[in-house]
């Protein structure tokens, strides 16, 4: 079963039987080494029931259609752009439907440089290869297992100063996903950490909440618990662990673009000078932190494609979206949920202050109102209203991606979905009244 539809902007997912199953996995994995010709690839598998099954049929495709396969095994997705990018091969892929609940199936491509494979970069012809058939297997690639966990924990150690990371209590929340794999032999290497484990055991189930944390209903329970724990700062983890989401030590959610602003000035605290990328949806904390700390901040699409170009481009030593993806330069201008997660316990390690004091100034003086999502009927006439009326009103406008919009005081980016007829609207103010009344005033406009 392989239906067109499970072909998406960045990467391929669908429901595991009916929409896509081993056989679909076999052809994806053929497609993609007949169109890409690599030599070696790595390929990874998440917790996911079905997940075995589909990554055994994505090696046997990528073996007959001649490319060697290092089964990494079951890792979070980071782990196979680190295999790619440190081992020197010429692609990869990770079985995962990542945050998506658990009778999704799913996959992430990437080519050499772990450089993302999406629609208009190779995924509509393996899409059109897949469905077209193949003929017989000319040559076989040999197909072995390959350990990269000791290279992978020494890796992303390499970003943080381990002795100065000091006792903190910790609450992490793994949802049943990959981080409950991979924090363990990091969290080895960190004895000074009190650190409260839940829901470790890689479970493709997901008993206890669906491995989303964007969404308030699966981070209440990490709120809660660091409350009750009395802990210096929660972590909670998307399903493949390329996605990480604090909370401060009074339980009080972090926005991603907050995040990010105090990973760009820890990252140019060691990289003095250097470019950061943010994306369009951000709050001004961040191009403003970056500058104060003494970085150049470039604004650029949403999506990790976009992202991760632009960074071998500018050669960005770091960047960030709201959606709380976090990419480095030295870690193949890759994604990574781990590392994000140990500059965090640096950073609140060497400030000596509590993880909601550092981030007071920033609540203090931006309002913003978090992704309002919003069915519309018809997305471009919408985005033309939008757009006519702000222009009218003296608003700068920008169409980098949707259309964003910047007052003196306030500012707001709509963009439609790649996938839905669907606006989402991300606003900032610098003022709560002003954010409330400006946010109510454009959800009426959309919805109207």
């Amino acid at each position: 079963m392989l239906d067109p539809r499970v072909f998406k902007a960045y990467d391929v997912r669908g429901l595991y039987g009916s929409e896509l199953d081993e056989e679909g996995a076999y052809a994806i994995g053929r497609a993609y080494v007949e169109h890409f010709e690599p030599r070696a690839i790595a390929v990874g598998r998440d917790m996911r029931l079905s997940a075995p099954a589909m990554a055994a049929a994505v090696i046997e495709g990528a073996a007959d259609g001649g490319a060697d396969v290092l089964d990494i095994g079951m890792v979070g997705t980071e782990m196979v752009y680190y295999a790619v990018g440190e081992l020197g091969l010429e692609g990869g892929i990770c079985v995962t439907a990542s945050h998506n609940p658990k009778q999704y199936t799913g996959m992430k491509i990437v080519r050499r440089g772990a450089l993302p494979v999406g629609g208009d970069s190779g995924l509509d012809d393996i899409r059109g290869r897949a469905q077209a058939g193949f003929g017989p297997v000319s040559r076989r690639g040999e197909i072995r297992t390959e350990d990269v966990w000791p290279g992978f924990v020494d890796k992303v150690l390499s970003f943080v100063d381990v002795d100065a990371i000091r006792p903190l209590r910790v609450v992490i929340d793994a949802a049943n996903g990959m981080a409950g794999a991979m924090l363990p032999p990091v969290l080895e290497r960190l004895p000074q950490l009190d650190v409260v484990r839940c829901f470790f055991e890689p479970d493709g189930a997901f008993p206890n909440h669906e491995p989303n944390p964007l969404l308030p209903e699966n981070r209440a329970f990490i709120v809660e618990r660091t409350r009750c724990e009395e802990a210096d700062l929660g972590v909670a983890y998307d399903g493949d662990a390329d996605r990480c989401f604090f909370v401060d030590d009074t339980g009080e959610f972090i926005p991603g673009d907050f995040v990010t602003a105090l990973l760009a000035e820890s990252v140019l605290a060691k990289n003095p000078g250097g470019t950061v990328l943010y994306d369009v949806r951000a709050s001004w904390a961040v191009p403003r932190t970056i500058a104060a700390a003494g970085g150049t901040a470039l604004v650029n699409r949403v999506g990790h494609a976009f992202i991760k170009h632009r960074m071998r481009k500018e050669n960005a030593v770091f960047a960030g979206e709201v959606s709380a993806h976090y990419y480095f330069r030295d870690f193949t201008q890759a994604d990574t949920g781990v590392v994000p997660f140990l500059l965090m316990l640096e950073l609140v390690s060497r400030g000596r202050a509590k993880l909601s004091e550092i981030l007071a100034p920033l609540r203090s003086q931006y309002f913003i109102t978090g992704e309002i999502n919003t069915p519309v009927a018809d997305v471009a006439l919408k985005l033309q209203e939008i757009k006519e009326r702000y222009a009218s009103q003296g608003g700068r406008i920008s169409h980098l991606d949707g259309i964003s919009v910047d007052f003196d005081d306030w500012h707001f980016n709509v963009r439609p979905s790649n996938t839905e007829p669907l606006l989402r609207l991300n606003l900032e103010a610098l003022s709560e009244r002003k954010m409330v009344e400006k946010r109510d005033e454009l959800v009426a406009l959309i919805r109207g």
